[in-house]
């Protein structure tokens, strides 16, 4: 059952694919959480800032507005907030972004392709 705690907790989501984001709403719905979207990081912050999440889950690598700029912004807008980085293009040559992610601050990252436990685990644990 999901504790009351957890039931009206927001979600952010911030990632280019749009399957991705169906596929994650609808695991984080299925667990009672309320699920906001954005397609990359410039309108990730826009709707952080109109309504601020409990949970934000960002790709590293999206057009427009990446990951780990998005990261920053959001630390120097809210240093206090809940980040979970998420990437399959983890690494190219010698970085490793998410890596790179930890060393800005987030408190969780998810190497793609990971499974549906894993996430709401990583969710659970920031909470």
């Amino acid at each position: 059952m999901v504790s009351e705690m957890w039931s009206m907790a927001r979600i952010l989501i911030i990632d280019d694919d749009a399957q991705l984001r169906a596929t994650l709403r609808e695991v984080l719905e299925r667990e009672g959480y309320e699920v906001v979207e954005a397609p990359n990081g410039r309108e990730g912050l826009e709707r952080y800032q109109e309504a601020p999440t409990e949970v934000m889950i960002t790709d590293i690598l999206m057009p427009e507005q990446e990951g780990l700029e998005t990261i920053m912004i959001l630390r120097r807008v809210d240093p206090q907030a809940k980040i979970i980085a998420i990437s399959g293009g983890g690494q190219t040559g010698r970085m490793d972004f998410l890596h790179l992610a930890a060393m800005l601050g987030v408190q969780r990252t998810l190497r793609k392709p990971f499974r549906p436990q894993e996430l709401l685990e990583a969710v659970r644990d920031l909470m």
